[in-house]
C-alpha cells in the first residue's frame, strides 16, 4: 500500500493539472474567504466561512482529484496491472487515495488554524475535528462511487459537477440561512448536516450531544456512497 502511495504522490507533483485543481485553486479560494473573513462573518458568521473553506478543499482538492485519478489509472490499465500484484483491492485503493487524502486534510487543518488565528478560535475544537473527519469520509465515499461512472479523466469534468456544485450549494444554503426552516431537508442533503455541525463547533451555543446527532446523516451518506461504489466501481475500462 505504501509503495503505491509513494508512487502516487510522485505522480501528483508531476501533474500540473492536478496541482492546480487539487492544490492551488482550493488554497486560493480559501485564502480569499479568510482574508475577507470580516465581511463574510458579518453576513453569515465564522462557522459559515469554516464550512465553505472545508468543502472547497474537500470538493476540489479531494473529491474531484480522486475521481480524475481513478479514471486515469483505469484508462491506462494501471488498476488492472496492480490487481495482478500481491496487493489486495483495499490496499490498492488505499494506496492510491492516501496521498491526496492526507494533502487535503492538511490543507483544511492549516487553513482553519489560520482562520482561528486571524479571527476567533472555534468554541469546540474536538467537535470540529469530528466534523472534518466525517466530511472527509463522505467525500472519499462519494468519489469512489462517482469514479464508477467515470470512463476517462476528461469525463470526470462532467461526472463530478453534480456533487461538487451540489455540496457547495447546500453548504452555502445551510451556512447562510441556517436550519430554522426546512431543517430535515437541509440535513438530509449531502453536506447539510456537516455544515451545521461545523457551524455549531465553531460558534458554540449548542450542546455537544445535540450536535453529534448531526453525524448520522453524514455517516449515512458514507454508507450509501460505499454501497454504490461497491456496485459501480470497475477495475478495467468499459468496452
Amino acid at each position: 500500500m505504501f509503495a503505491i502511495a509513494r508512487s502516487e504522490l510522485i505522480q501528483i507533483f508531476r501533474n500540473r493539472l492536478v496541482l492546480v485543481t487539487g492544490l492551488v485553486i482550493p488554497v486560493a479560494v480559501s485564502a480569499f474567504f479568510v482574508y475577507r473573513h470580516e465581511i463574510f462573518a458579518e453576513a453569515a458568521g465564522l462557522g459559515y466561512i469554516a464550512a465553505i473553506v472545508m468543502f472547497t478543499v474537500m470538493t476540489f482538492g479531494l473529491y474531484t482529484t480522486v475521481v480524475t485519478t481513478l479514471a486515469s489509472r483505469r484508462q491506462n490499465l494501471f488498476l488492472k496491472r496492480l490487481r495482478s500484484t500481491a496487493a489486495g483491492d483495499v490496499g490498492i485503493l488505499a494506496g492510491l487515495l492516501l496521498p491526496v487524502t492526507v494533502i487535503a486534510l492538511l490543507q483544511v487543518i492549516v487553513i482553519l488554524i489560520v482562520l482561528g488565528a486571524v479571527a476567533t478560535a472555534p468554541a469546540q475544537v474536538l467537535l470540529l475535528v469530528v466534523a472534518v473527519l466525517a466530511t472527509l469520509a463522505m467525500m472519499v465515499g462519494l468519489a469512489l462511487a462517482t469514479a464508477g461512472l467515470t470512463n476517462s479523466p476528461e469525463h470526470a469534468q462532467v461526472t463530478t459537477l453534480p456533487v461538487s456544485l451540489g455540496v457547495i450549494g447546500v453548504a452555502s444554503w445551510v451556512g447562510i440561512a441556517g436550519t430554522d426552516d426546512l431543517a430535515p431537508l437541509k440535513r438530509l442533503l449531502p453536506g447539510g448536516a456537516a455544515t451545521e455541525l461545523v457551524v455549531n463547533a465553531w460558534e458554540g451555543g449548542v450542546a455537544v450531544t445535540d450536535s453529534l446527532v448531526l453525524l448520522v446523516p453524514t455517516l449515512s451518506w458514507v454508507v450509501v456512497a460505499v454501497a454504490l461504489a461497491a456496485r459501480l466501481f470497475r477495475w478495467e475500462p468499459r468496452r
